[in-house]
C-alpha cells in the first residue's frame, strides 16, 4: 500500500513505521507537566502508563508516565516533561501510535488506514481508489477518486461493498442506482 498519500496514516519513507492518529493534545492541566488529550481512537484503554507514543509532525517519541480520565478527555504526563511550560510546548499537537501497535480487529473489519489507497472495482473494471473514509452516524462512506479526478461516495453497506482484499489492495463493489453523480 502507498502510505505517502496521507501523512496522518503513515510515513513517506519505507523504513519508517506507519502511524495512526489516536488523539490531539489540548490544554495544560496543573503545574507539573500534565496535559489534556482529546481521544480519537476506539481503543483508549490501550493508552496507558509505560506506553510509547509519538507526538507532532516529526513523530517525536514520548513515554507515558501517567494516564487518567477527566470527563471526555485523558490527562497525560510524559517522562521528561515536568513543568507547565514544557507541557505547554505540546499543546495542539497530534498524538500517534504505530500501526503495529493497534489491536487486531474481528474478521471482516478494517482500520480506515488499511482502506485508503485500495483500488475499487465494479465488474472487473477499476473505477478509482479510496482517497478518504468519512465517518457518519449510520455507516462509513468511502470517497473513491477516479483517474479523471471525479469523486464517488460509496456507503459501507453489504449491498454496495461486496469484498475487501487487503493483500491484493482491492475492493469489489456494486454501485446501486442513484449513487453515481
Amino acid at each position: 500500500m502507498n502510505k505517502s498519500h496521507d501523512p496522518k496514516a503513515g510515513s513517506d519513507a519505507n523504513d519508517e513505521p506507519a502511524f495512526v492518529l489516536i488523539g490531539r493534545l489540548q490544554r495544560v492541566h496543573g503545574v507539573r507537566g500534565e496535559i489534556a488529550m482529546g481521544v480519537l481512537t476506539d481503543f483508549p484503554e490501550r493508552i496507558r502508563r509505560g506506553k510509547k507514543v509519538f507526538i507532532g509532525p516529526l513523530r517525536q517519541p514520548f513515554i507515558l508516565s501517567s494516564v487518567r480520565s477527566k470527563d471526555q478527555l485523558l490527562l497525560l504526563s510524559f517522562e521528561g516533561v515536568r513543568s507547565r511550560e514544557e507541557a505547554q510546548a505540546l499543546t495542539n499537537l497530534e498524538v500517534f501510535n504505530t500501526v503495529n501497535g493497534q489491536p487486531p480487529l474481528p474478521e471482516g473489519s478494517f482500520y480506515h488506514h488499511q482502506l485508503i489507497g485500495l483500488r475499487v472495482f465494479e465488474d472487473a473494471v477499476c473505477i478509482g481508489q479510496i482517497s478518504e473514509v468519512l465517518v457518519t452516524g449510520a455507516n462509513d462512506v468511502f470517497v473513491v477518486k477516479g483517474a479523471d479526478g471525479s469523486e464517488l461516495l460509496l456507503p459501507n453497506i453489504p449491498s454496495v461493498i461486496l469484498k475487501v482484499n487487503l493483500e491484493d489492495q482491492r475492493m469489489d463493489v456494486h454501485i446501486l442506482e442513484g449513487l453515481r453523480g
